[in-house]
């Protein structure tokens, strides 16, 4: 049963976003002020059938390598082409041919308008960035499937197909981005979803994702309400939810960008709201080399690191080079004096907040 569901959602929201790039929906849409100077070298029709919460664009960087989640029609990656620059790259991926057709005819007009061409449409599925859509549409034009067996040998095809040749590959990605589109995606997908954030990043790349979030969990009834679902409501994690998500799948330095205190909307006392979270991928290798100094800066008393380091205001503390270089980029830096000392006499931290040397003076 929970298939046939999952089928019907995902169903529901290719039709209706089908639908939506040819004529603008304004229920699909929350209030967002973009950069106007952004929006003058995108075309109308693009500008009208694109949908989302927030402006995840804002925060990117020059020269970054962009990959757009759920792109539509093209408005967020059309105007992060202009914040990345000539040097920078931004990769769409979408799953509604309708609207990546929107997408495509539009990129040379805004290429022209701004002087360079750095994106790209990509169509597949924002749980599955390995599967290129399109490669497996050729695949089943020279194949079709006609029986079980021809069933059996698609699977081995997909599984070629995310093999040897992944539409976004790993550690490809300096900045994700996405607009009011993970709500979208199956409730058991979900935790896929993330993970394909975390395998697609850098380490050091983050992902900038605005979307609608709720303050207490949807019904069942509500979830199994196609209208709702594909309206990015019944699918929306908690707030508490979707922050557990990201440091579940391993990110770090989760933090909100953007936290709308005025509802989206209130369905049955629910109340549905945007938010922009940000959050790193920081993998650390393990080191016994503790011979870097940080001092915590505060405000808090006492706070506690995504690896479980305990950290008290104004104390120093004994790190590896890896972490002291972590902490040295954001959104940790203004948290942390840094002192490049190669000292050990201070205190030294294990990962679970206890000190690590032992009373003969040497440290772990």
């Amino acid at each position: 049963m929970s298939e046939l569901i999952q089928s019907s959602q995902e169903d529901a929201v290719r039709v209706r976003y089908a639908k939506a790039a040819q004529a603008r929906e304004q229920s699909l849409c929350c209030p967002v002020d973009y950069d106007k100077r952004f929006l003058e070298a995108i075309p109308g029709e693009v500008i009208e059938r694109d949908y989302g919460c927030g402006d995840p664009s804002r925060y990117l960087k020059t020269g970054e390598t962009v990959l757009d989640l759920g792109s539509g029609t093209g408005k967020i990656c059309f105007i992060a082409s202009q914040v990345v620059g000539p040097k920078g790259r931004v990769i769409g991926v979408d799953m509604t041919d309708d609207m990546l057709e929107v997408a495509r005819r539009n990129a040379p007009v805004v290429a022209e308008n701004v002087g360079y061409s750095n994106v790209e449409f990509r169509k597949g599925r924002i749980q599955d960035l390995k599967l290129d859509l399109e490669a497996l549409d050729e695949t089943l034009e020279g194949n079709p499937v006609g029986d079980a067996n021809g069933f059996l040998s698609l699977e081995a095809r997909v599984e070629s197909l995310r093999a040897e040749k992944p539409m976004i590959e790993d550690a490809s990605i300096d900045a994700i981005v996405s607009n009011c589109v993970l709500n979208l995606v199956d409730a058991d997908k979900k935790r896929l979803m993330f993970a394909e954030l975390h395998r697609v990043l850098k380490n050091g790349g983050r992902a900038i994702i605005s979307d609608i979030v709720s303050d207490q969990p949807v019904s069942d009834e509500m979830m199994k309400d196609p209208e709702l679902w594909s309206g990015c409501l019944s699918g929306a994690m908690t707030e508490t939810e979707f922050l557990e998500a990201f440091e579940e799948a391993g990110f770090h330095g989760i933090h909100y960008r953007k936290f709308d205190i005025q509802p989206w909307r209130v369905i049955e006392g629910i109340v549905f709201r945007s938010v922009t979270i940000e959050a790193f991928k920081n993998v650390l290798e393990p080191s016994s080399d503790l011979d870097q100094t940080v001092i915590y800066n505060g405000p808090f008393k006492r706070v506690e690191d995504d690896d479980g380091r305990l950290l008290e205001r104004g104390k120093r503390y004994v790190v590896s080079d890896r972490v002291f270089e972590s902490y040295q980029r954001n959104p940790y830096a203004e948290s942390f004096t840094h002192i490049e000392s190669k000292v050990t006499e201070y205190r030294a931290i294990s990962s679970n907040g206890d000190s690590c040397c032992s009373d003969e003076g040497s440290c772990c």
